[in-house]
C-alpha cells in the first residue's frame, strides 16, 4: 500500500501546525533551547534540546510530501573498539521504538526515523523530540566511551 502524497495546500497547513506547535513548546519546555528553519531547506525544522549526558542535541525535521523525517547527530565515526559499540548500537536499535541508530553522511552515527504525513500531530511531535532526548541521554555516554576509549584512557592517566 503506497502513502498517498500530500497536496500543496496539505503541505501548508502541516507546515503552519508544526510552527504553532514548536512556539508553544518554546514557551512551555525548558529543553527547548531553540527552533529555527533552514533558509536552503524547505519545511526543515532544527530543534536545539538541553541535555544532561549531552550539553545539546539537534533534531533536524523534515516535512515530505509522504513523510515527517527526523535525525539527530550522536556521534562520529568511533576510533576505537568498532565492533563493540555497533555491537551496543544494534542491541539497542531493537528495543527503540520510533528512531533506529545508522550510519548517515559522513560516516558518523545517527538517530533516524519518520512518520506517516497522516500521522504528525502535535502528540506525535512530542514523543519524536521526547524519544531522541531519551535514546541520546540514555546511550551517548557508554557510546563516547566505547567508541572513543584511547580519549578517556589518556585523561585517565593524566589525572
Amino acid at each position: 500500500m503506497t502513502r498517498r502524497a500530500a497536496t500543496e495546500e496539505q503541505l501548508l497547513s502541516m507546515e503552519q501546525m508544526i510552527d504553532e506547535w514548536f512556539a508553544q513548546q518554546k514557551a512551555e519546555l525548558p529543553i527547548l533551547l531553540d527552533v529555527s528553519r533552514d533558509e536552503d531547506i524547505p519545511r526543515r525544522w532544527y530543534a536545539r534540546l538541553k541535555g544532561e549526558e549531552r550539553d545539546v542535541t539537534t533534531v533536524w525535521l523534515t516535512l515530505g510530501q509522504r513523510t515527517l523525517k527526523y535525525e539527530t547527530y550522536f556521534l562520529p565515526w568511533p576510533e576505537t573498539n568498532r565492533e563493540q559499540l555497533f555491537e551496543l548500537l544494534l542491541r539497542r536499535n531493537y528495543d527503540l521504538v520510533g528512531a533506529q541508530f545508522g550510519i548517515g553522511p559522513e560516516e558518523a552515527i545517527f538517530l533516524t526515523g519518520e512518520l506517516p504525513f497522516q500521522s504528525v500531530d502535535g502528540d506525535e511531535l512530542d514523543r519524536v523530540l521526547g524519544s531522541i532526548w531519551e535514546f541520546v541521554e540514555r546511550y551517548w555516554s557508554a557510546a563516547l566511551k566505547i567508541g572513543f576509549a584511547n580519549y578517556f584512557a589518556d585523561s585517565t592517566e593524566r589525572e
